[in-house]
């Protein structure tokens, strides 16, 4: 799994679908498929639509640090638990398509790579402000 696709779960991107697959693979052979066929419209309606601010809010509140996300691709890694080194950094602007320019400028790439992260997170669901994209 690749940081952008931990950063998506740690804010509850694809949460529905994660559960529900697991269940049916080991249950497959004993349950009917009746019941699972109710739980999967459910889950495209759960995770429509991901509330990233409020999450990332709340983590900054409860954080003792001070860390800005709103700014800062290395606060917002670090607000979700995730690796925030420059190796992990570099890996994710890699992952995401970063051009070669950026990523000879660290701050360069991170500037692109926050921008990039909150525009993806937006484009699969999340309440991205508009002044962040």
């Amino acid at each position: 799994m690749g940081l952008f696709s931990a950063i998506l779960d740690k804010l509850g991107f694809g949460k529905g679908d994660a559960a529900p697959a697991a269940g049916t693979v080991a249950a497959a052979p004993a349950a009917p498929a009746a019941p699972a066929a109710p739980a999967a419209p459910a889950a495209p309606v759960a995770i429509s639509a991901v509330d990233v601010v409020a999450k990332l809010e709340g983590l900054a509140a409860a954080s003792a640090q001070k860390l800005n996300w709103k700014v800062s691709i290395v606060d917002l890694l670090k607000l979700l638990g995730l690796d925030s080194s420059l190796d992990a950094r570099k890996g994710l602007a890699t992952e995401l398509g970063c051009p070669a320019d950026k990523m000879a400028d660290s701050a360069q790439m991170n500037m692109w790579l926050h921008k990039t992260v909150l525009q993806k997170l937006a484009a699969n669901g999340g309440n991205i402000p508009k002044e962040l994209l």
